[in-house]
This record gives C-alpha cells, structure tokens and sequence, in this order.
C-alpha cells in the first residue's frame, strides 16, 4: 500500500471573511482543526501550514510556516514530506466537510495508477461567461465540459515536488502539474465539501453538521 502524507494549507489571512477564517469556530471547533481530523484517517502524517508566529498543531504532526501565497505555502509543507512518501494530499483547511469518500477516491485513482494526479470536482450548473476588462461579454463557455474543483487532491510525491519546482502562477496544484503533462483525473466531487470563504459560508457547515450529528 502507498505510503500517504497531508498537507493542510491553512495560511491564509481570510481577507474575504474578516479574519482568519481557519480559526473560526464551527461547532465548537476551529475549522482547521476539523480538516485536519478529516485527513487523518488516510494519512501516516499530517503537515499543517500556517500564518507566522502560529504554533497550534491541531492535531497534525508537524507544523511550518506558510509564505506570501498559497504556492508557497504547499512549498514550505512539502519540505516537511519525508522523501520515501509514495502519494501526497493537499487538502485546504477552509474546507472543513470533506468526507472520507472523497479523501479515499482521489488516493485510490493515484495509488492504483490510473492517474498522476487525482482531483474532485462537481459539475457546473450555472451558465459560465466570458467577460473582458470592461466587463462586456466576450463568450459563453460550453458548461458540459466545466467542473467546479475541489480539495483534498492527491499526488504522486516526485510529480508534486517537481511541479511546485518548475511550475509557477498556477490557482491550485493540479495546474502546476497540468503544466508538466501529467494525467490529472476527476472523481466525483460533493456539495458538502463546500470552502468556507465568508460567514454565511461558516453558518451553512454548522447547519450541515446539524444535520450529520
């Protein structure tokens, strides 16, 4: 069986919502805390990034500091990866409902080599358009094609390490590998596993988790 590391990205200072929304308490919890809860039954380590001068480890194993962007942020995590790890997650902490369905599906599609790269998405129920500066409508983008991404995304180690090494101004990790030509497969993404970016966010995971308890 391929040996599993977490990294929980949860560096960010959570402008949108506020404050930093991975602090924020849910159900008692803070949000983190709850991802990294998420992770740990698939993982032989976790590495938890987070803001400078915060040392709380949540319950992972390590803890680093994160840098200027989330790209660094996974950078400093991976440094943290023991090197002989075979599939690497990175999973972010704003997204504290992700279940054990969906952990397993994205380490299953890498540790059984279908893919390089495993990610969940969902498909797109909304008309997508292109706009330019001006805000004027450019296209409007085949939605059958689309879907919404989500973490956690699993990885083979060496691919992850060599992709955040050559790659750069990607939105998550598997552009970097995209960028590298690997094969990147979708498994079936949730609606619970929604990312928590401002209150209303925060109080529609407390009604969620209402109604799982």
């Amino acid at each position: 069986m391929s040996v599993v590391w977490t990294i929980v990205v949860a560096g960010g200072t959570g402008q949108r919502f506020g404050q930093p929304k991975q602090f924020a308490r849910l159900a008692g919890r803070p949000v983190v805390a709850w991802s990294v809860e998420a992770a740990r039954p698939f993982s032989a380590g976790v590495v938890l990034v987070l803001p400078e001068g915060v040392t709380d480890d949540h319950g992972a194993d390590i803890v680093v500091e994160g840098g200027p962007t989330r790209s660094d942020s996974v950078r400093h995590g991976l440094a943290q990866v023991p090197a002989e790890v075979d599939v690497i997650v990175v999973h972010d902490a704003a997204r504290p409902l992700a279940s054990s369905d969906v952990f397993a599906a994205v380490i299953e599609a890498v540790h059984s080599g279908q893919a390089d790269a495993a990610i969940p998405g969902l498909a797109v129920t909304d008309t997508i358009k292109a706009i330019d500066a001006d805000a004027n409508v450019t296209d409007t983008l085949d939605r059958s094609s689309l879907v919404a991404v989500q973490t956690p995304q699993a990885f083979r180690a060496e691919l992850l390490r060599r992709a955040h090494y050559e790659g750069s101004g990607a939105t998550d990790d598997a552009a970097l590998v995209e960028q590298l030509g690997a094969t990147v497969r979708v498994v079936p993404g949730e609606a619970r596993n929604l990312k928590i970016t401002t209150p209303d966010d925060l109080r529609t995971a407390e009604r969620l988790l209402g109604g799982s308890q």
